[in-house]
């Protein structure tokens, strides 16, 4: 089945690696990404506003993607866009990778810049949004975040292109699972989604059409919350990326 033009998205806890010496590679779940543009030679755009447009973390993952055969560049909002015309430079893209850190400060810059409403226009054009974290929450309606500090707290104004919650790091950080079930059993957030470390979740337009994975065991899972406050908590298989 061809997905190239459909509205994706791909919301992930993996994607880059760094070997042992500090240098950074696109991952299986970044082929995955590359592989669904449908484009023998992709436009690819990387998005560090999360971690506030660290140079290293831009030079580290242009760096990354110079070893496939993709059209790369980058898009930084701080202390100014680097772009003239942020919205023509993402609507010309391919795939659009975004990074993580902060979610709730990345939401905050994206609004103030009108990217909230670019991101939509550009999924709506069938360019592949995908990103890791904080870049995997923010396409959702909510979630959990240690964006305010240690303690994870909801965050309830994602961008709300696909419906419901988000968890990454589901079986990496201990608090994860605890405070997402607290918070979806408070009704504090909406039913929905969580990662592993190395999964990631595809949606073509609002529907998950399949989980992938670039480790072994690594998986998603659906989270509802039942009348009485009680979680319905349901592992979802992954398929092995090579």
């Amino acid at each position: 089945m061809t997905t190239r033009g459909r509205r994706q998205i791909l919301a992930t806890s993996g994607g880059f690696r760094a070997d042992r010496g500090g240098r950074w590679h696109p991952g299986p779940v970044v082929d995955w990404a590359l592989h669904l543009t449908g484009r023998a030679r992709p436009r690819v755009c990387v998005l560090g506003t999360a971690t506030g447009d660290d140079a290293a973390w831009t030079a580290a993952h242009l760096g990354a993607l110079a070893e496939r055969d993709v059209r790369s560049s980058h898009l930084a909002l701080f202390p100014l866009p680097s772009v003239d015309d942020p919205e023509a430079h993402l609507l010309r893209q391919d795939l659009i990778w975004v990074s993580g850190g902060s979610t709730v400060n990345l939401l905050a810059v994206w609004r103030v810049h009108g990217l909230d409403r670019v991101m939509r226009r550009a999924w709506e054009a069938g360019v592949v949004l995908a990103g890791v974290s904080a870049g995997a929450l923010c396409w959702f309606e909510a979630g959990t975040t240690d964006s305010f500090g240690l303690e994870l707290r909801p965050v309830h104004d994602g961008l709300g292109l696909l419906p419901g919650s988000f968890s990454p790091h589901f079986d990496s950080e201990p608090a994860r699972r605890p405070a997402h079930r607290r918070l979806l059993g408070a009704g504090l957030i909406p039913d929905g989604w969580a990662a592993d470390d190395g999964a990631a979740l595809h949606f073509v337009g609002t529907e998950l059409a399949e989980v992938v994975t670039d480790r072994e065991g690594s998986g998603a899972w659906r989270l509802e919350r039942r009348a009485d406050g009680g979680i319905d908590e349901r592992r979802i298989g992954a398929r092995r990326l090579g």
